[in-house]
């Protein structure tokens, strides 16, 4: 095929996947060249700079076939125009809650490998909670409703310069271990609007920073021009991520974390009224304060009062809250 030819030097990227026995689900990019991957990070923002723009500076594989091993079953994929590529099934066997290393192969017209990728697939334990939560002013440090300081900090720092908010630490790890045992924590999903290319800084991030482990369900991988815009997405598609894991367990109740920057509201509540018997709480971070009353009737919107919410500009405010209704003991 042409793109092999052309593209004998491709990255395979695999994304965190995720799934139990009967729904399996791994996600992936295919893009020529090496990948982007700094042995360390500095504080000199020249180079952090010339980092970010690699991340951006990348040129999709389209059409290509990729193969995945999954124990006796052989699985096939075809990228997408974007380098996209997406694998779903189901396991012949029974799983075991964990993590699960995962190699997807390119691989030519003949069926032989070209290049592989590893990444890791997420399969949860029973547990009583899940968690879904933003990342961009949830976690993260990012300005985002002010654009000035969201690039000036986007450029000049890094995932171990980066700000998570003082506690959010502190909350996630109390909110992975609650009502469960130590070796079986609860699962946390990450929804964003930040794009695939950053996926590695934002892995970095997390690790640095001790936050859980968990799966990422980023937005379409953008270009070099369309950097100025990072961030920035369409309501439908924020909503239809989180949608996607609420399908994926159905047996799973969740707590829903985001922040009043963007559309975390508008989607929380909207997910809440569709999946009123998987939701149990909603927190929100306050970070833009005139959107508060804005926010307060949003989540008042939500018709199953069972579901509680709550918002708040700081996260000791939202451990005191979960103690309260139960959700942390």
């Amino acid at each position: 095929m042409k793109n092999e030819i052309e593209h004998a030097v491709a990255t395979v990227k695999v994304y965190h996947g995720y799934g139990h026995q009967n729904n399996l689900v791994v996600y992936g990019h295919v893009l020529a060249g090496k990948s982007v991957r700094p042995s360390k990070f500095n504080n000199n923002p020249i180079s952090n700079i010339i980092h970010l723009a690699r991340l951006f500076l990348v040129k999709p594989v389209p059409h290509v076939q990729l193969s995945l091993q999954w124990q006796n079953q052989t699985l096939h994929a075809t990228t997408e125009v974007d380098g996209f590529f997406k694998f779903e099934w189901q396991s012949d066997f029974e799983i075991d809650a964990g993590w699960h290393l995962i190699e997807v192969h390119l691989v030519d017209g003949q069926g032989y490998k070209k290049t592989s990728g590893e990444g890791k697939l997420f399969v949860p334990h029973a547990t009583q909670y899940g968690f879904i939560s933003d990342i961009d002013d949830t976690v993260l440090v990012s300005h985002s409703a002010h654009t000035g300081k969201k690039l000036r900090v986007m450029f000049t720092k890094n995932p171990r310069s980066r700000k998570t908010f003082a506690d959010v630490v502190k909350f996630y790890k109390l909110l992975a271990l609650t009502h469960t045992e130590p070796n079986v924590p609860n699962p946390f999903f990450y929804v964003s609007s930040s794009e695939w290319n950053l996926y590695d800084d934002l892995n970095a991030f997390f690790k640095h920073n001790g936050l859980p482990k968990g799966a990422f369900l980023l937005n379409n991988i953008k270009k070099w021009y369309q950097l100025l815009k990072t961030g920035k997405t369409k309501h439908e598609g924020k909503l239809n991520r989180v949608t996607r894991i609420l399908k994926a367990f159905p047996r799973q109740r969740f707590v829903l974390l985001g922040d009043n920057s963007q559309s975390d509201p508008q989607i929380y509540a909207s997910i809440a009224n569709k999946y009123p018997e998987q939701i149990v709480a909603v927190y929100i971070r306050n970070i833009s304060l005139e959107k508060a009353d804005f926010t307060t009737e949003t989540l008042n919107s939500i018709q199953n009062k069972s579901i509680k919410t709550f918002q708040s500009q700081h996260t000791d405010e939202a451990i005191q809250h979960a103690k309260t209704i139960g959700l942390l003991v």
